[in-house]
Protein backbone atom coordinates (compact mmCIF):
# COMPACT_ATOMS: atom_id res chain seq x y z
CA UNK A 1 0.00 0.00 0.00
CA UNK A 2 1.41 3.41 -0.98
CA UNK A 3 1.98 6.25 1.47
CA UNK A 4 -0.88 8.19 -0.11
CA UNK A 5 -3.29 5.25 0.28
CA UNK A 6 -2.21 4.80 3.90
CA UNK A 7 -2.77 8.49 4.59
CA UNK A 8 -6.27 8.30 3.14
CA UNK A 9 -7.08 5.44 5.50
CA UNK A 10 -5.50 7.17 8.53
CA UNK A 11 -7.28 10.47 7.98
CA UNK A 12 -10.96 10.56 7.06
CA UNK A 13 -11.17 12.77 4.00
CA UNK A 14 -14.61 14.14 4.82
CA UNK A 15 -14.54 17.78 5.95
CA UNK A 16 -14.47 18.52 9.67
CA UNK A 17 -17.76 20.42 9.32
CA UNK A 18 -19.65 17.29 8.22
CA UNK A 19 -22.20 16.76 11.03
CA UNK A 20 -22.58 13.03 10.29
CA UNK A 21 -18.82 12.48 10.51
CA UNK A 22 -18.60 14.34 13.82
CA UNK A 23 -21.66 12.52 15.21
CA UNK A 24 -20.12 9.15 14.28
CA UNK A 25 -16.83 10.11 15.98
CA UNK A 26 -18.63 11.16 19.16
CA UNK A 27 -20.93 8.14 19.31
CA UNK A 28 -18.06 5.72 18.74
CA UNK A 29 -16.06 7.51 21.44
CA UNK A 30 -18.98 7.23 23.87
CA UNK A 31 -19.24 3.49 23.33
CA UNK A 32 -15.49 3.17 23.84
CA UNK A 33 -15.71 5.20 27.06
CA UNK A 34 -18.45 3.02 28.55
CA UNK A 35 -16.42 -0.10 27.74
CA UNK A 36 -13.34 1.48 29.30
CA UNK A 37 -15.09 2.29 32.59
CA UNK A 38 -16.63 -1.15 33.02
CA UNK A 39 -13.31 -2.83 32.29
CA UNK A 40 -11.02 -0.58 34.29
CA UNK A 41 -13.02 0.47 37.37
CA UNK A 42 -11.79 -2.33 39.72
CA UNK A 43 -8.17 -1.51 38.86
CA UNK A 44 -8.77 2.21 39.30
CA UNK A 45 -10.43 1.79 42.71
CA UNK A 46 -7.47 -0.30 43.85
CA UNK A 47 -5.05 2.37 42.64
CA UNK A 48 -6.90 5.22 44.36
CA UNK A 49 -7.05 3.31 47.67
CA UNK A 50 -3.30 2.64 47.41
CA UNK A 51 -2.44 6.28 46.74
CA UNK A 52 -4.69 7.58 49.52
CA UNK A 53 -4.48 4.85 52.19
CA UNK A 54 -1.84 3.02 54.21
CA UNK A 55 -1.71 -0.36 52.49
CA UNK A 56 1.26 -2.66 51.97
CA UNK A 57 0.32 -3.25 48.34
CA UNK A 58 -2.52 -3.93 45.89
CA UNK A 59 -3.14 -7.44 47.28
CA UNK A 60 -3.97 -6.00 50.71
CA UNK A 61 -6.31 -3.45 49.13
CA UNK A 62 -8.15 -6.19 47.25
CA UNK A 63 -8.44 -8.38 50.36
CA UNK A 64 -9.78 -5.52 52.49
CA UNK A 65 -12.25 -4.46 49.80
CA UNK A 66 -13.63 -7.96 49.39
CA UNK A 67 -13.80 -8.51 53.15
CA UNK A 68 -15.43 -5.22 54.12
CA UNK A 69 -17.37 -4.11 51.04
CA UNK A 70 -17.73 -7.11 48.77
CA UNK A 71 -17.22 -7.25 45.02
CA UNK A 72 -19.36 -4.15 44.51
CA UNK A 73 -16.80 -2.16 46.49
CA UNK A 74 -14.61 -2.17 43.39
CA UNK A 75 -17.35 -0.29 41.55
CA UNK A 76 -17.89 2.49 44.07
CA UNK A 77 -18.51 5.76 42.29
CA UNK A 78 -19.09 4.01 38.96
CA UNK A 79 -22.18 6.00 37.98
CA UNK A 80 -20.33 9.29 37.64
CA UNK A 81 -17.52 7.94 35.40
CA UNK A 82 -19.92 5.71 33.47
CA UNK A 83 -21.78 8.81 32.32
CA UNK A 84 -18.88 11.23 32.52
CA UNK A 85 -16.03 9.13 31.14
CA UNK A 86 -18.29 8.10 28.27
CA UNK A 87 -18.54 11.81 27.48
CA UNK A 88 -14.81 12.34 28.12
CA UNK A 89 -13.67 9.57 25.79
CA UNK A 90 -16.20 10.79 23.26
CA UNK A 91 -14.55 14.21 23.40
CA UNK A 92 -11.08 12.67 23.18
CA UNK A 93 -11.79 10.71 20.03
CA UNK A 94 -13.98 13.41 18.51
CA UNK A 95 -11.36 16.15 18.91
CA UNK A 96 -8.55 13.83 17.85
CA UNK A 97 -10.34 12.92 14.60
CA UNK A 98 -11.21 16.58 14.00
CA UNK A 99 -7.57 17.61 14.47
CA UNK A 100 -6.36 14.88 12.10
CA UNK A 101 -8.62 16.33 9.41
CA UNK A 102 -7.46 19.84 10.32
CA UNK A 103 -3.81 18.95 9.75
CA UNK A 104 -4.71 17.19 6.51
CA UNK A 105 -6.39 20.39 5.30
CA UNK A 106 -3.40 22.41 6.52
CA UNK A 107 -1.09 20.26 4.42
CA UNK A 108 -3.23 20.96 1.34
CA UNK A 109 -3.15 24.72 1.99
CA UNK A 110 0.65 24.59 2.27
CA UNK A 111 0.86 22.95 -1.15
CA UNK A 112 1.98 19.55 0.07
CA UNK A 113 1.13 16.43 -1.89
CA UNK A 114 -2.47 15.21 -1.44
CA UNK A 115 -2.99 12.91 1.54
CA UNK A 116 0.49 13.55 2.94
CA UNK A 117 0.72 11.42 6.12
CA UNK A 118 0.76 13.26 9.41
CA UNK A 119 4.05 13.32 11.30
CA UNK A 120 4.44 11.88 14.78
CA UNK A 121 4.51 15.39 16.21
CA UNK A 122 1.26 16.24 14.45
CA UNK A 123 -0.37 13.12 15.88
CA UNK A 124 0.94 14.16 19.30
CA UNK A 125 -0.59 17.62 18.87
CA UNK A 126 -3.90 16.07 17.78
CA UNK A 127 -3.96 13.98 20.93
CA UNK A 128 -2.78 16.89 23.06
CA UNK A 129 -5.67 19.05 21.88
CA UNK A 130 -8.05 16.17 22.58
CA UNK A 131 -6.59 15.78 26.07
CA UNK A 132 -6.91 19.46 26.94
CA UNK A 133 -10.51 19.57 25.76
CA UNK A 134 -11.27 16.42 27.73
CA UNK A 135 -9.47 17.64 30.86
CA UNK A 136 -11.99 20.40 31.53
CA UNK A 137 -14.73 17.80 31.88
CA UNK A 138 -12.61 15.02 33.37
CA UNK A 139 -11.35 17.03 36.35
CA UNK A 140 -14.66 17.44 38.26
CA UNK A 141 -15.79 13.93 37.26
CA UNK A 142 -12.61 12.39 38.64
CA UNK A 143 -12.85 14.52 41.78
CA UNK A 144 -16.30 13.13 42.61
CA UNK A 145 -15.30 9.58 41.67
CA UNK A 146 -12.24 9.71 43.91
CA UNK A 147 -14.19 11.15 46.86
CA UNK A 148 -16.60 8.22 46.58
CA UNK A 149 -13.88 5.61 46.01
CA UNK A 150 -11.96 6.44 49.19
CA UNK A 151 -15.12 6.52 51.28
CA UNK A 152 -15.50 3.59 53.67
CA UNK A 153 -18.01 2.61 56.35
CA UNK A 154 -21.78 2.12 56.41
CA UNK A 155 -24.53 4.47 55.28
CA UNK A 156 -24.68 6.18 58.67
CA UNK A 157 -21.01 7.18 58.69
CA UNK A 158 -20.55 8.09 55.04
CA UNK A 159 -19.84 11.70 54.20
CA UNK A 160 -21.39 11.51 50.74
CA UNK A 161 -24.57 9.71 49.67
CA UNK A 162 -23.85 9.40 45.97
CA UNK A 163 -22.46 11.61 43.19
CA UNK A 164 -25.06 14.40 43.39
CA UNK A 165 -24.72 14.71 47.16
CA UNK A 166 -20.93 14.78 46.77
CA UNK A 167 -21.13 17.53 44.15
CA UNK A 168 -23.52 19.54 46.30
CA UNK A 169 -21.38 19.37 49.44
CA UNK A 170 -18.17 20.23 47.61
CA UNK A 171 -19.84 23.21 45.95
CA UNK A 172 -21.38 24.40 49.22
CA UNK A 173 -17.99 24.22 50.92
CA UNK A 174 -15.67 25.65 48.26
CA UNK A 175 -17.79 26.78 45.31
CA UNK A 176 -16.63 26.37 41.72
CA UNK A 177 -13.01 26.38 42.84
CA UNK A 178 -13.67 23.27 44.90
CA UNK A 179 -15.34 21.46 42.01
CA UNK A 180 -12.28 22.10 39.84
CA UNK A 181 -9.67 21.23 42.45
CA UNK A 182 -6.79 19.52 40.68
CA UNK A 183 -7.61 21.05 37.28
CA UNK A 184 -4.02 22.11 36.50
CA UNK A 185 -2.33 18.71 36.99
CA UNK A 186 -5.31 17.16 35.19
CA UNK A 187 -4.74 19.37 32.14
CA UNK A 188 -1.01 18.63 32.15
CA UNK A 189 -1.64 14.89 32.45
CA UNK A 190 -4.30 14.91 29.75
CA UNK A 191 -2.49 17.20 27.32
CA UNK A 192 0.77 15.26 27.38
CA UNK A 193 -0.60 11.81 28.19
CA UNK A 194 -3.33 11.74 25.55
CA UNK A 195 -0.87 13.20 23.04
CA UNK A 196 1.44 10.21 23.59
CA UNK A 197 -1.60 7.91 23.66
CA UNK A 198 -2.94 8.70 20.20
CA UNK A 199 0.51 9.18 18.67
CA UNK A 200 1.48 5.64 19.72
CA UNK A 201 -1.74 4.05 18.45
CA UNK A 202 -1.66 5.79 15.08
CA UNK A 203 2.03 4.91 14.59
CA UNK A 204 1.27 1.22 15.19
CA UNK A 205 -1.75 1.33 12.86
CA UNK A 206 0.28 3.02 10.12
CA UNK A 207 3.16 0.55 10.47
CA UNK A 208 0.82 -2.46 10.23
CA UNK A 209 -0.93 -1.10 7.16
CA UNK A 210 2.34 -0.44 5.32
CA UNK A 211 4.07 -3.65 6.44
CA UNK A 212 1.18 -5.98 5.55
CA UNK A 213 -0.27 -3.94 2.66
CA UNK A 214 -3.77 -3.84 4.19
CA UNK A 215 -6.43 -1.22 4.79
CA UNK A 216 -7.32 0.07 8.25
CA UNK A 217 -10.56 -1.93 8.23
CA UNK A 218 -8.62 -5.12 7.58
CA UNK A 219 -6.62 -4.88 10.80
CA UNK A 220 -7.95 -7.69 13.04
CA UNK A 221 -9.52 -7.09 16.45
CA UNK A 222 -6.68 -8.72 18.36
CA UNK A 223 -4.21 -6.27 16.85
CA UNK A 224 -6.47 -3.32 17.70
CA UNK A 225 -6.44 -4.60 21.28
CA UNK A 226 -2.65 -5.01 21.24
CA UNK A 227 -2.11 -1.53 19.82
CA UNK A 228 -4.57 -0.03 22.31
CA UNK A 229 -2.85 -1.74 25.25
CA UNK A 230 0.53 -0.45 24.04
CA UNK A 231 -0.88 3.07 23.73
CA UNK A 232 -2.18 2.82 27.29
CA UNK A 233 1.22 1.75 28.59
CA UNK A 234 2.97 4.59 26.75
CA UNK A 235 0.58 7.13 28.25
CA UNK A 236 0.83 5.98 31.88
CA UNK A 237 4.59 5.40 31.81
CA UNK A 238 5.07 9.08 30.92
CA UNK A 239 2.21 10.70 32.85
CA UNK A 240 1.75 8.67 36.04
CA UNK A 241 3.55 10.97 38.53
CA UNK A 242 1.31 13.83 37.42
CA UNK A 243 -1.72 11.64 38.09
CA UNK A 244 -0.50 10.89 41.62
CA UNK A 245 -0.24 14.63 42.33
CA UNK A 246 -3.75 15.14 40.98
CA UNK A 247 -5.14 12.24 43.01
CA UNK A 248 -3.56 13.55 46.22
CA UNK A 249 -5.14 16.96 45.65
CA UNK A 250 -8.57 15.54 44.85
CA UNK A 251 -8.62 13.00 47.68
CA UNK A 252 -7.73 15.64 50.26
CA UNK A 253 -10.07 16.09 53.22
CA UNK A 254 -12.95 18.39 52.29
CA UNK A 255 -13.35 20.03 55.71
CA UNK A 256 -9.71 20.09 56.79
CA UNK A 257 -7.56 20.09 53.63
CA UNK A 258 -3.87 19.30 53.87
CA UNK A 259 -2.82 20.64 50.48
CA UNK A 260 -3.26 24.04 48.85
CA UNK A 261 -1.37 23.63 45.58
CA UNK A 262 0.27 20.99 43.38
CA UNK A 263 3.69 22.25 44.52
CA UNK A 264 2.67 21.60 48.11
CA UNK A 265 1.77 18.01 47.16
CA UNK A 266 5.08 17.49 45.35
CA UNK A 267 7.10 18.70 48.34
CA UNK A 268 5.11 16.55 50.77
CA UNK A 269 5.40 13.37 48.67
CA UNK A 270 9.14 13.80 48.17
CA UNK A 271 9.71 14.61 51.84
CA UNK A 272 7.78 11.61 53.17
CA UNK A 273 8.39 8.88 50.58
CA UNK A 274 10.98 10.18 48.10
CA UNK A 275 10.77 9.48 44.38
CA UNK A 276 8.96 6.20 45.02
CA UNK A 277 5.96 8.14 46.29
CA UNK A 278 5.27 9.46 42.80
CA UNK A 279 4.77 5.89 41.58
CA UNK A 280 2.57 4.62 44.39
CA UNK A 281 -0.25 2.57 42.85
CA UNK A 282 1.66 2.20 39.58
CA UNK A 283 1.25 -1.58 39.41
CA UNK A 284 -2.59 -1.67 39.38
CA UNK A 285 -2.55 1.21 36.92
CA UNK A 286 -0.36 -0.77 34.53
CA UNK A 287 -2.52 -3.85 35.04
CA UNK A 288 -5.56 -1.72 34.18
CA UNK A 289 -3.88 -0.05 31.19
CA UNK A 290 -3.79 -3.19 29.06
CA UNK A 291 -7.43 -4.37 29.20
CA UNK A 292 -9.04 -0.93 29.57
CA UNK A 293 -7.25 0.70 26.65
CA UNK A 294 -7.31 -2.42 24.52
CA UNK A 295 -11.10 -2.52 24.75
CA UNK A 296 -11.34 1.26 24.30
CA UNK A 297 -9.64 1.33 20.92
CA UNK A 298 -11.21 -1.92 19.78
CA UNK A 299 -14.74 -0.69 20.52
CA UNK A 300 -14.06 2.68 18.87
CA UNK A 301 -12.61 1.20 15.69
CA UNK A 302 -15.26 -1.53 15.36
CA UNK A 303 -18.11 0.93 16.04
CA UNK A 304 -16.73 3.25 13.35
CA UNK A 305 -16.60 0.33 10.91
CA UNK A 306 -20.22 -0.54 11.62
CA UNK A 307 -21.34 3.09 11.20
CA UNK A 308 -19.43 3.45 7.94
Amino acid sequence: MSAEEVATQLIDSKPESDPKRIAKDLFSGTMAGVAQVLTGMPFDTTKVRLVEGNYSGPIEVIKQLLKNEGILGFYKGTLTPLVGIGACVSIQFGVNEFMKRFFSSYHAKKGLAPNTPLSSMEYYLCGGAAGLANGLLASPIELIRIKLQIQTGNINTKQFNGPLDCFKKIYQKNGTRGIFKGIFPTLIREGHGIGIYFMTFEALIKNDMVKNNISRKEIPSWKLCLFGATAGYSMWCTAYPIDVIKTKLQSDNLNNPKYKTSLHVIKDIYKTTGYRGFFKGFVPTLLRAAPANAITFQVFELTMRLLD
